[in-house]
């Protein structure tokens, strides 16, 4: 499966999992809310395994273009707050950079 494709499964298992334990202590969820959180968690770390790199540090920072983005997808659609012309500025930063890392000629 094709990098930028895991790191958007990734990333939405990760904000789901986060979110879980975020409406659980700031929203008043009931603590069963973590049973689905931490297997989301447990997904997102599996997920990033299946990254084709050499490095697990240089797959995280790639991935970190593609979480960002997400994040703010996440702030409007599932929160219902609309990103910014920042937020969109930042979030097409980090994909730059992403990119760079991802598709970058590293030596071995």
């Amino acid at each position: 499966m094709p990098a930028p494709l895991v790191f958007v499964g990734a990333a939405l298992a990760e904000i789901a999992g986060c979110f879980a334990f975020w409406a659980w202590l700031r929203l008043g969820k009931p603590a069963w809310w973590l049973v689905p959180g931490c297997a989301s968690l447990v997904l997102f770390a599996w997920l990033l395994t299946l990254v084709d790199s050499d490095a697990a540090g240089r797959a995280y920072a790639a991935y970190g273009g593609i979480y960002i983005t997400s994040a703010l997808l996440w702030l409007w659609i599932v929160e219902g707050v609309r990103p910014d012309r920042w937020d969109l500025g930042g979030a097409a930063l980090c994909l730059a950079g992403a990119a760079v890392i991802l598709f970058g000629p590293h030596r071995a």
